[in-house]
């Protein structure tokens, strides 16, 4: 079995409720974006980060800060994308998704949840978690 991780930021609890889905779905932990680091990354075999759409959608600020710092370090392994947002289109994880694979990201997929994840989603998150841990 892989070791992974789930690393998250969530204003209203949303993408909270993903992050701790996935991990359990997994069998690990949700881990808050402030508890991580780019040197946390040589730890795992595979990586789930998930940010809620923000402003214009867009990520967090400070998200992005450690996820740009992880980008170097993720190498070849697999990494799922997942937020929540509460308008729009889901745009920001389209431009997310492109972003990280122009930058050489694994991506193996991408969840997202306008406001609370539906069954729907939490079934997209289990098979999410199921490719992450191939």
């Amino acid at each position: 079995m892989s070791k992974t991780a789930v690393v998250y930021w969530s204003q209203s609890g949303n993408t909270e409720a993903m992050a701790n889905a996935l991990a359990d779905a997994m069998g690990t932990e949700a881990v808050e974006v402030s508890s991580f680091s780019a040197d946390s990354v040589a730890d795992y075999d595979a990586l789930a980060f998930g940010c809620p759409a923000m402003g214009d959608e867009e990520l967090d600020p400070d998200f992005e800060e450690v996820w740009n710092d992880c980008l170097p370090a993720l190498g070849e392994r697999p990494v799922g994308l997942f937020g929540s947002y509460d308008w729009g289109t889901g745009e920001w994880m389209e431009t997310w998704k492109s972003a990280a694979e122009d930058a050489g990201v694994n991506v193996v997929g991408t969840v997202i949840a306008n406001l609370e994840p539906d069954d729907e989603a939490l079934g997209e998150l289990r098979a999410l978690g199921e490719r992450l841990l191939a």
